[in-house]
């Protein structure tokens, strides 16, 4: 919810690969070898990340969830909900699992999306502000969004934008833990030290978004095997990535080869 534009660039770049006859294959796996036989002059690794694990008892238990699980695989998730980490992600996940989707998302639809934050298109009312309290939907789910770090969630988001999350996540009534140390999961919840002090959150999944690592399976065997390969995007730097700087980075590679 609040990035539907990506969907518009998707169309933009698919529609670029039809006009340029780009030779394009989906739902295909390939390895070291295969790659080698086809003979190609330079290989560019564009294969992402992969979403890092949680290094604590019971990380394998039933409740626990990564975010790509959530958004890409459809995990099932219950009511009460943990979410590990309260970066980018951890703030986007967040956002995601508040909203019901048998309703619009709100950016999609103009006068829900007035009436969540009180303001108005009428040139009567001053800043664009109605006067009235803004009404944002019920949440769809108890969320509990957590982060190692003692500093107040979303410190180190956007500049320009973070606020919004900020105040987008508060209306929804997600509740904000700071200086949380992990300590188990198991069918009474998400054992923690908040601020030193113990506590069970009471939940029915836990989601994992503690960061990402570059995915580089095919990077060393096509090395070793003599391809001239390039890393871009997030198998090259995992940290901090957004589509802007990964699209950047192609460009620039694409000029040069």
């Amino acid at each position: 919810p609040g990035k539907e534009e990506f969907h518009e660039a998707l169309k933009y770049f698919g529609r670029q690969i039809e006009l340029t006859g780009v030779n394009l294959k989906l739902n295909t796996r390939v390895d070291v070898d295969a790659m080698k036989s086809a003979g190609f002059d330079m290989i560019v690794l564009a294969t992402g990340v992969k979403a890092r694990g949680l290094d604590i008892p019971g990380a394998d238990h039933p409740k626990v969830v990564s975010y790509i699980d959530v958004l890409l695989r459809n995990a099932p998730v219950g009511k009460k909900v943990a979410v590990i980490g309260a970066g980018g992600i951890g703030f986007d996940v967040s956002e995601f699992l508040t909203h019901d989707f048998s309703h619009p998302s709100p950016t999609l639809d103009l006068p829900t999306w007035l009436k969540e934050w009180g303001v108005t298109f009428d040139p009567a009312n001053p800043g664009g502000v109605t006067g009235v309290k803004a009404e944002p939907p019920a949440p769809a789910r108890d969320i509990w969004l957590c982060q190692r770090k003692d500093e107040p969630l979303g410190k180190r988001l956007g500049k320009t934008s973070g606020w919004v999350h900020k105040a987008s996540l508060k209306s929804r009534r997600v509740n904000f833990m700071q200086g949380v140390q992990y300590v188990k999961v198991d069918d009474d919840g998400l054992h923690i030290l908040a601020q030193d002090k113990p506590q069970v959150l009471d939940v029915d999944t836990v989601v994992v978004c503690a960061g990402q690592e570059p995915l580089r399976e095919l990077y060393d065997g096509l090395q070793h095997a003599g391809q001239k390969v390039y890393l871009i995007g997030g198998a090259d730097v995992a940290s901090e990535l957004d589509a802007k700087r990964a699209i950047d980075q192609a460009v620039r590679l694409a000029a040069t080869i």
